[in-house]
């Protein structure tokens, strides 16, 4: 029994055997999928204009303001304006008893008084003179006594004028009050006591780096922002010499229909601070670096590669790049990214449109 069942089991192994080695001969040799070539973007270099944009910070002040000063010292008798309002060039805006004004006007009607003595006395000469009854030594002293009496008047007239002003100060431009500090039944001393400040156009100042100063000129535009809303102006000033206390350079812009930006307030500003006009460019994310130097793919259409080239890269902004040389306006440059690529790699070209 012992054999017998030896002999089954060999003869299964053996069947098993010669099955597998059956179905391998008869079995189908796989086929292995290509894989395809990756499809890159193609676009020719373009000529273009690249704006390096720098953000600065400004103050926003009236395109004119002027302090508004007592010349005369005083109580306050009357008040004509107030903080706010809007004043006419010339118009009163507050009085003070001045004292010296009096005294003015008393010297200058007693000038008056000489005066007419003194053109009284020359008639009378005249006569005598042209009857041969005096001689003209007398009557020219009398004459420069008329001369000198004018004088004398003319000059205490102004005194008297500069002493009015005094009295009544006036607004010297047209514009708003920005600062008035003056109360009526109050003492006043001379000095600044207000600030008028134009209306209409308004100008930024700030201030920028040595860099930026070289790339800025006069009648550049650049842009406000200032509380969700866009404004425009143009430079109007730059400076070629250095702030002491900052080490920068100070500029001046004017700013179009910003009534609604107060003065004083501080403003975000950008500036083109470089410029490359017409200018050989390709798209800024197509730029890649090996060691700090500047490459980008192209595609050669005869061998269907990609090719690694070196450029020299040079002014970029937030969407394209200048390329100052290695490339020309035919070169068809890969502007996409795939993880296939590299120097020689077999690529589909797709250009854009």
């Amino acid at each position: 029994m012992g054999k017998i069942g030896k002999f089954l089991g060999g003869a299964v192994v053996v069947g098993a055997l010669g099955a597998a080695v059956f179905f391998r001969l008869n079995q189908e040799e796989a086929v292995m999928e290509a894989i395809p070539d990756p499809t890159v973007r193609v676009e020719n270099p373009v000529k273009a204009t690249v704006e390096l944009q720098t953000g600065l910070t400004g103050t926003v002040t009236a395109e004119e303001s002027v302090y508004v000063i007592a010349t005369g010292s005083g109580e306050v008798l009357e008040v004509y304006a107030k903080l706010g309002d809007y004043v006419e060039k010339d118009q009163a805006l507050f009085k003070i008893d001045n004292l010296q004004l009096d005294s003015a006007k008393i010297q200058l009607d007693a000038a008056k008084i000489q005066l007419q003595d003194a053109q009284t006395n020359l008639n009378r000469m005249q006569v005598l003179y042209e009857s041969g009854d005096i001689a003209a030594q007398a009557y020219e002293q009398v004459k420069s006594g008329v001369e000198a009496a004018k004088l004398q008047v003319k000059g205490l007239q102004l005194a008297y004028d500069a002493q009015m002003d005094a009295t009544v100060v006036k607004a010297p431009i047209s514009g708003r009050l920005e600062s008035f500090n003056v109360v009526e039944k109050n003492m006043l001393s001379a000095g600044m006591v207000g600030v008028i400040s134009s209306e209409g156009s308004k100008t930024v100042n700030f201030a920028v780096t040595e860099r930026v100063q070289q790339g800025i000129k006069v009648g550049d535009p650049f842009t406000v922002e200032k509380n969700g809303l866009e404004y425009h102006g143009t430079i109007t000033e730059v400076g070629t010499m250095v702030d002491m206390q900052t080490g920068l350079f100070m500029a001046k812009a004017a700013l179009e229909d910003a009534e609604g930006i107060a003065n004083g307030s501080m403003v975000k500003l950008y500036v083109t601070a470089q410029k490359a006009e017409d200018v050989l460019t390709v798209p800024a994310n197509c730029v890649n670096y090996d060691d700090g130097e500047a490459f980008v793919y192209t595609y050669d259409a005869e061998s269907g590669l990609a090719k690694k080239v070196f450029v020299e890269d040079g002014l970029v902004d937030a969407e394209k790049i200048e390329i100052e040389s290695g490339l020309d306006y035919d070169d068809q440059v890969i502007v996409s990214w795939t993880r296939e690529l590299y120097d020689g790699a077999s690529v589909v070209a797709e250009f854009a449109e």
